[in-house]
């Protein structure tokens, strides 16, 4: 019987990502987050361009059509026409499932580009070539060949071209350009018309639908899932992560309008067995195709564990694994391949003595599934959280899952504009948690300095430690404050 867990990943993440030269050997990706280019004059260039698309609609402000995106592929030729692609949506655990699929195709010596949002640390994360962030050289060229057909557009359009589709046209020229063999993209929001859904893919992937955005994408789990199907193109395969019943429905529903076929998390394929591995987790998944035993994920939580399944089921649908062919994938190169992942900003221990880990975690779904894995993964005794969130969230709802969790919490923000108030965010901790536990630093370096000193309260050989979370920015920062990238 296949283990029906139900608490999932939020995704935020980073981005592993590419190069422009062709492999010398296959295998999965291996890489981190890039750190400013060193040479002064490249990075003078790419804060040129970050600067120039920093004058375009930022990702929170949307005109819903996909009619911009198809006129710049249109004078682009059609890039995005010339690889299959796997298309990703759902509302937690996108990021690091697309990480795994490209860590599977890459392992199985195919050529791969992602595209995925948001960054942590570094705008060139967001395009891959084979699992390593594109160079800064190669990002302000494919910038530079495309901007005058982005501007042709923008004159057409009642609106120019938003600072995200721009990014897309960017990563869709650049895979045609390696060129790839297959490009895994996750959307940015939604689905009919994220900028993203100019693609057919052959394979579409549904993560695990949650209430987030629902004052884009609808209040309920049925409407959220009426936008994500939009992905579900005539013909596809469609990989199914365990939904809310009424998500399930509207997307299976639109799998049999457009004739596609579905794969089910939990019925087709999922997670059969798993224990606490040193770093990560051993797994059994079962496949389209069978049984995967003893797999190695070095990464922690259940969610995780689920991804992986997603992921396999998802690189199996697209090599025809349980349709043209019935034999699994090379158990070997499988679990090569898990064994190499990595998702830096998801659970990532950045400093010892006392712990200190970073999450993205940013809606309570994805709060929920984090906090269990850290009860899981890890043995702290005293646990003090460092929340920067942003002002757009269920940031209650999220204080409210790492409330068993946290000893204390330090509310702090981030350097976004979007970023809630250090006071507005205190004020609901201390409903939340009450005042005694909950300490203001409304500076993000302040906010680790006090965390780790009230972690390390309870002595270098005790249990304590420090949890980052709240946003991707937040995180991404604290990485940098840290030493990492």
């Amino acid at each position: 019987m296949i283990e029906a867990e139900t608490d999932r990943d939020p995704d935020l993440a980073v981005i592993e990502a590419g190069s422009r030269t062709l492999r010398t050997q296959g295998g999965p990706p291996q890489a981190d987050v890039p750190a400013r280019p060193a040479d002064p004059e490249v990075d003078k260039a790419l804060r040129e361009v970050e600067a120039d698309l920093a004058t375009r609609w930022g990702e929170t402000k949307l005109e819903p059509s996909v009619s911009r995106i198809a006129a710049l592929m249109d004078v682009l030729g059609q890039p995005q026409r010339s690889y299959p692609s796997i298309h990703i949506t759902g509302t937690n655990g996108k990021t690091s499932t697309a990480r795994m699929i490209e860590a599977l195709l890459g392992a199985f010596e195919l050529r791969t580009g992602r595209y995925t949002s948001p960054h942590v640390q570094s705008i060139t994360e967001r395009i891959s070539l084979d699992g390593a962030p594109i160079s800064a050289e190669r990002f302000i060229e494919t910038y530079q060949d495309i901007k005058p057909y982005v501007e042709m557009v923008d004159g057409q359009q009642e609106y120019r071209l938003s600072f995200f589709e721009v990014l897309t046209g960017m990563a869709y020229a650049a895979f045609a350009d390696a060129p790839v063999d297959v490009a895994v993209v996750e959307v940015g929001m939604g689905g009919s018309w994220d900028a993203t859904n100019v693609i057919d893919g052959d394979v579409a992937v549904i993560t695990p639908i949650d209430l987030d955005h629902t004052d884009r994408l609808g209040e309920t789990h049925a409407e959220i899932a009426t936008e994500k199907s939009g992905i579900i193109k005539q013909d596809a395969t469609v990989i199914l992560a365990q939904q809310p019943v009424d998500a399930a429905q509207v997307l299976l529903k639109k799998a049999v309008e457009v004739d596609a076929t579905v794969a089910r998390e939990g019925l087709e394929f999922g997670v059969v067995a798993r224990q606490v591995a040193v770093g990560g987790q051993l797994l059994t998944l079962r496949g389209l195709g069978g049984e995967y035993p003893e797999v190695y994920l070095p990464l922690h939580g259940g969610h995780q564990a689920h991804n992986a399944a997603v992921a396999l089921a998802a690189v199996e649908a697209f090599f025809g694994v349980g349709a043209q062919r019935a034999e699994p994938l090379d158990l070997d190169t499988v679990r090569k391949a898990f064994a190499a992942v990595s998702s830096p900003g998801r659970l990532e221990v950045v400093r010892r003595s006392p712990t200190v880990v970073l999450d993205a975690a940013h809606n309570p779904a994805g709060a929920a599934a984090t906090a269990e894995a850290v009860r899981e993964a890890f043995d702290f005794t005293r646990l003090i959280g460092v929340v920067g969130a942003s002002g757009d969230k269920n940031v209650r709802g999220l204080l409210e899952a790492f409330e068993p969790i946290f000893a204390e919490v330090v509310v702090t923000q981030n350097s976004s504009h979007r970023a809630m108030d250090s006071d507005e965010l205190a004020a609901i901790a201390v409903e939340v948690f009450g005042e005694e536990r909950v300490q203001v630093e409304p500076r993000l370096p302040d906010a680790l300095e006090a965390a780790i000193t009230l972690a390390e309260e309870e002595g270098e050989f005790a249990g304590g430690g420090v949890l980052v979370t709240g946003s991707v920015i937040t995180v991404g920062e604290a990485r940098l404050l840290l030493g990492k990238g």
